[in-house]
């Protein structure tokens, strides 16, 4: 007999609502849920914050005949080769599915932030690399072939993207950031959902929310923001993710809100995201925060309490294993709708269905999870991620036969290309002696494929030209200069290495720098006296190749700030979105203005740009399109961005002086034109004034059509007219971009 939840014809939430019907208490419980094999084992370093405090024996005999709702990185805890880790856990799901009276299969969930985080798997630029791309659709490509590979070996969760947006670089996890602007983050991260699930792999937003905004930017420090920041900053990702993008998980942060824990905030989680938004997929605790209620925040003295918490506020299922959940007894209605929720993912993921197998898609003497395809894709990101800040007198590109000194520990070191969630500095560190598991050229390496005709000497003095390479070694809770738990006091380079530069300077060669890093470093100390100055964020697998390439003009840079770089390492600048008092005045001796703004990026060619008219009156329901001409007046292929950037003079509210709104990659070759169309709706005007409502207010506005946000091309006005409209979660976020 065939029963309606084993009915693939009918909806999804049908079929979960009759299988929920016919669960015990217990089997609700098991599907919220989940397990993490082999984490009890580690003698090394947490890969999860506090792991070796909170974490606590699972007993599976006990729990597997109720059932399962997940189990936890099965291939991003310890090493293992890919055909084998896929037998693991077809094997495990068997298992799951024997023991329980409906044969349901767990969702196996791993990372994938800047890859499949599993041994011998591809590892992509990290986040700040793919804002610096300012293109979304390579991100979306990138995420496909991620999600492509995880699913090959029966992963069905990817815990990615990080949507927070950058508020204070010290903060560690700035590396996993996309970038300062919330539109930037926006845009590229609903690129990266739309990818992953593309490929059949659920995609899971985090952290939710204003985890980046914490007081002194310390890990999971308070966040004391005002509403109207939380509005317009912070959530804008999040809602274009879900409504734009159709991400099916999210994922609470660690932090407080004004006092209230995100894992148990029932405006945030369930007026804000499910009624609001229309969120219908599933809530899953970032590890152990629901045990944190009890432990860090203290709003409760039990684990019971904990869960009864959680569940009252949308959390669905307690990642990475069960420990609050299985205590005492929650509300039947909390469980109901958390087991609904789940049920009707694994429906929709087909675990529900009649022939669902455990056997992965790809047989496992089949998977490559480094691709030759995936390589490609991984070459061409870091390609257009990589940054050149400045170029005094043209001193770069490099002469093929230069004569050239390279210092600095992280020129020859696979590392300095690697974020803190990639398997070899998340995991592998923890392994010694384990082979990388994929090739990781150096940027020494690469100099050396790159210049075959050059002279590498190691005095500075002989040479013509001297190249430091300084930045960051990833790494967790305090195990590296940046990552995750490795928050920085102030943004000078770490390590004394900016002694190297000044010894390098101190020869009299022109001295080039070369940045491999998981955030911002201030730079001002140098300003006047590089002679070039080259900027990447963790470019991954192919990133030496990448910086090499653009050194000696292979390659011309393309890539764009997606944070400011500060000019003194304790003023701590704001961010460029701040109003007008947020910028430099003489109301403080301190000038926050950073040495290289948002969106600033050098090319090897020269670009012209023109702006057609357009009317200067719109109503504040109405759209308007501006056509931006860009032609390539070098000798050279490359690509210009072009930034649309908002300037609102009066508001009901301080306003950031501009803000993101637009942006399009434009490849040309030499002489080549092309016409970029911006679809710019009044809805992109919008914020939220002193009564909380999202508005648009008529008035004057101002379009910068800008290379950066401080160089502006042309400056088109604009006159908002007729009555202010309130808009909600139906308006229009994205300028639509074309070229033509």
């Amino acid at each position: 007999m065939v029963h309606p939840w084993q009915d693939t014809t009918l909806p999804a939430a049908e079929r979960a609502a009759d299988l929920l019907a016919r669960m015990t208490a217990k089997e609700k419980l098991a599907q919220l849920s989940s397990v993490w094999p082999g984490s009890d084992a580690q003698e090394t370093g947490d890969v999860a914050p506090l792991q070796h405090e909170v974490a606590q024996h699972v007993d599976l005999d006990e729990l597997l005949p109720h059932g399962l709702g997940q189990v936890t990185r099965p291939f991003g805890t310890a090493p293992v080769e890919p055909a084998e880790g896929a037998a693991r856990l077809a094997a495990f799901q068997e298992r799951v599915r024997a023991a329980n009276r409906f044969a349901l299969p767990a969702v196996a969930h791993e990372e994938c932030l800047t890859g499949f985080t599993a041994w011998q798997a591809a590892v992509f630029p990290t986040p700040l690399a793919w804002g610096a791309s300012f293109d979304p659709e390579l991100v979306g490509r990138m995420a496909e072939s991620i999600g492509a590979s995880m699913r090959a070996v029966g992963i069905h969760q990817g815990l990615a993207p990080v949507l927070d947006v950058v508020r204070d670089p010290r903060w560690g996890r700035t590396e996993e950031s996309i970038g300062e602007d919330p539109y930037l983050v926006a845009t590229i991260g609903t690129a990266y959902v739309q990818g992953l699930q593309s490929a059949g792999i659920v995609a899971t937003l985090k952290h939710f929310a204003g985890y980046a905004a914490s007081r002194g930017a310390r890990n999971h420090a308070p966040v004391s923001i005002g509403p109207r920041e939380l509005a317009d900053v912070v959530l804008p990702p999040f809602e274009m993710a879900v409504r734009d993008g159709g991400a099916r998980s999210v994922m609470p942060a660690y932090n407080d809100l004004d006092g209230l824990p995100a894992h148990a905030h029932q405006a945030l989680l369930g007026q804000l995201l499910r009624e609001e938004w229309g969120f219908t997929g599933t809530v899953v605790s970032d590890y152990f925060g629901v045990s944190f209620l009890e432990s860090a925040h203290g709003v409760t003295d039990s684990r019971a309490g904990a869960a009864a918490l959680a569940l009252a506020a949308g959390v669905d299922v307690e990642l990475p294993a069960v420990r609050c959940f299985g205590a005492g007894a929650p509300p039947r209605e909390t469980v109901d709708r958390a087991a609904l929720r789940v049920l009707t993912q694994k429906c929709e993921l087909g675990l529900l269905d009649p022939d669902w197998t455990a056997a992965p898609p790809a047989p496992p003497a089949d998977v490559d999870l480094d691709a030759p395809h995936m390589r490609l894709i991984a070459r061409e990101l870091a390609e257009e991620s990589v940054v050149l800040l400045a170029n005094a007198a043209g001193a770069l590109p490099l002469a093929r036969d230069v004569r050239i000194a390279v210092l600095g520990p992280l020129a020859d070191d696979p590392a300095a290309m690697l974020g803190c969630y990639t398997f070899p500095r998340h995991v592998g560190v923890e392994h010694p002696g384990l082979p990388m598991g994929v090739a990781v050229p150096t940027l020494l390496d690469a100099l050396r494929t790159e210049f075959p005709e050059a002279t590498f000497v190691a005095d500075p003095a002989e040479a013509e030209v001297c190249l430091v390479v300084a930045g960051d070694r990833s790494g967790l809770f305090g195990r590296g200069t940046s990552g995750e738990g490795c928050d920085a006091p102030d943004l000078e380079l770490p390590d004394g290495q900016g002694e190297l530069i000044d010894r390098a300077l101190a020869s009299g060669t022109p001295t080039i720098l070369a940045l491999l890093t998981g955030r911002p470093y201030a730079l001002g100390r140098w300003a006047d006296r590089l002679a070039g100055v080259v900027q990447a964020f963790f470019p991954g697998e192919e990133g030496g190749g990448a910086v090499a390439g653009v050194l000696s003009g292979r390659v011309n840079p393309s890539g764009r700030l997606p944070v400011g770089v500060p000019r003194e390492p304790t003023g701590q600048p704001w961010t460029y979105l701040a109003p007008p008092l947020g910028h430099r005045g003489e109301a403080s001796s301190l000038d926050p203005t950073p040495l290289f703004p948002f969106g600033h990026g050098l090319s090897y060619t020269t670009f012209a740009w023109e702006v057609s008219p357009v009317p200067e009156e719109l109503p504040t329901d109405g759209e308007t399109t501006l056509r931006v001409t860009v032609t390539n007046t070098g000798d050279r292929p490359g690509a210009e961005v072009v930034q649309l950037y908002l300037h609102d003079p009066v508001g009901r509210v301080a306003r950031p002086v501009v803000r993101l709104v637009g942006y399009a990659r434009v490849p040309l070759l030499p002489g080549g034109s092309a016409e970029v169309h911006a679809t710019f709706h009044a809805d992109l005007a919008s914020y939220t004034g002193p009564d909380g409502d999202r508005t648009v207010e008529p008035g004057a506005l101002e379009i910068r059509v800008a290379a950066s946000s401080t160089t502006v091309h042309h400056r088109v006005p604009l006159t908002l007219t007729g009555p202010e409209r309130i808009v909600g979660h139906e308006r229009r976020m994205r300028c639509e971009m074309r070229v033509k």
